[in-house]
């Protein structure tokens, strides 16, 4: 019987050794203390979320405070616009001739008819003589024509003539009274270019520059002419407005005659008062505007033509209407608001709604009431129910400043203006209307009360 091959038993391996229990217990342990210090963050997070609200509302904030009032409120619009002469006369001779005199000055002011220009009279002087002693041979002959049909009318009655001489004499006497009527045509006409020889001023105005000097032949057809006279007294502005506000202005127009101030370019010299004259029939669909005229008395020559001016136009008054001073105005994202000054010098926020703004003044058609406080100065560190510490600012005037006016002209110095006064500063311009003057510098309340107007302000 054979014996079985025994089994030989394989070599041992390599033997997995189980992890050491001390290592898994330090991994379980790192686990705990980040959860821990995780937890521990957002609990103090949480913590000091809930307290922010109590400490910021404990701060007392020190803010700039002005009252609500009931006044009488001016409606200005404004715009730009050029100033311009109401008439604009280029001189020239209506008859050719050499200059022999100029009797102006150049920049001078000149009247209706005055002399300007005299041009050599003897030309025409003795064409008035030539049709004169035309004329008298003309009438001469006339006369004896009319002797003789008186002679022919008699012999005709007697029938000693001939009925055709007669008329034949008529026509004669008629053709001579022609002859007479076209000679004293040509005196008229010579003595009308004698006249024509004196160059007089057709306005009142402002001589140019001379175009031509003594001794030069001038003709009616000169492009250039002898000189331009501008009429400065009165004179017209021509400006601008949004065709927004044309309703409004055509309305107060109806009404009567509305006031037009002219300042210079930077909004600070009040340069002359008119009046209304024309609102153009077009609008401009290009700029979407529409272009008024006024017109100014001008005798200290403060506005001079296509001068660059801001035009400032009362439509109306507001009587009795509540304003606030236009940095209290706010904006948020559920509208319009001023933070209000409660007795125990908590702020609440108040929505309202602002009817318009002219420069330092808004007038609040809802909302407020005339003595409540509002904040002008430190909104952006406000928020319902805020401790302030209010300080008192004093309400804006209606017209801010003092209205300055503008020099007089080197050759009207030393006389007193239209008025005999200067007048008080303008307002500040309305953010509603475009082309506004640029304001006067400000305090520095007022100034960041006016930034914290333009900023977007949430309320919580």
């Amino acid at each position: 019987m054979a014996e079985k091959p025994s089994e030989v038993p394989p070599p041992p391996g390599p033997r997995a050794t189980p992890p050491p229990a001390r290592s898994r217990r330090s991994w379980i342990l790192v686990a705990i203390a980040v959860v821990a210090v995780l937890g521990f963050v957002l609990l103090r997070r949480s913590r000091q979320s809930q307290q922010s609200p109590a400490g910021a509302q404990a701060r007392v904030v020190p803010v700039g405070v002005s009252p609500a009032e009931r006044r009488d409120v001016p409606i200005w619009v404004e715009g730009l616009g050029n100033v311009t002469s109401l008439a604009t006369v280029t001189v020239r001779a209506r008859v050719s001739g050499q200059i022999a005199s100029i009797a102006f000055q150049e920049g001078s002011r000149v009247k209706t008819g005055e002399l300007l220009v005299q041009l050599d009279p003897r030309p025409f002087r003795i064409a008035l003589q030539q049709a004169e002693a035309t004329t008298a041979r003309d009438a001469a002959t006339l006369k004896n024509a009319e002797r003789d049909l008186a002679r022919y009318t008699e012999l005709a009655s007697q029938k000693l003539i001939a009925t055709q001489q007669l008329d034949l004499q008529r026509a004669t006497v008629d053709q001579a009274r022609a002859t007479v009527a076209l000679d004293q045509a040509a005196v008229n006409n010579a003595r009308l270019n004698l006249q024509f020889a004196s160059v007089t001023s057709p306005i009142d105005g402002i001589a140019g520059v001379r175009q031509v000097d003594v001794g030069n032949l001038v003709t009616p057809t000169d492009a250039g002419g002898i000189v331009v006279l501008t009429q400065m007294d009165p004179i017209a502005v021509l400006f601008t407005l949004p065709q927004d506000d044309l309703p409004r202005v055509a309305e107060a127009f109806s009404r009567g005659p509305l006031t037009v101030e002219a300042w210079d370019r930077g909004g600070l010299v009040l340069l002359g008062t008119g009046k209304l004259t024309v609102i153009d029939n077009l609008v401009n669909a290009g700029t979407a505007t529409i272009r008024l005229k006024a017109e100014f008395p001008n005798p200290d020559l403060r506005l001079w033509p296509s001068l660059f001016v801001k035009a400032r136009m009362r439509l109306e008054t507001r009587a009795g209407v509540v304003v606030v001073p236009t940095p209290a105005i706010q904006r948020g994202p559920n509208g319009v608001f001023v933070y209000l000054v409660n007795p125990d010098s908590t702020v609440a926020v108040r929505n309202v709604q602002v009817d318009t703004i002219q420069g330092p003044l808004a007038i609040v058609a809802q909302g407020v009431q005339p003595g409540e406080r509002v904040v002008v100065d430190g909104q952006n560190q406000l928020r319902a129910g805020a401790k302030v510490d209010p300080r008192p600012v004093a309400p804006p005037p209606a017209a801010p400043g003092a209205q300055q006016q503008a020099p007089l002209p080197q050759a009207e110095r030393g006389q007193p203006d239209a008025q005999g006064q200067r007048a008080p500063e303008p307002p500040s311009g309305s953010p509603e209307r475009q082309g506004r003057p640029e304001e006067p510098p400000q305090p520095r309340q007022a100034r960041q009360g006016q930034q914290g107007t333009a900023r977007e302000a949430s309320v919580q």
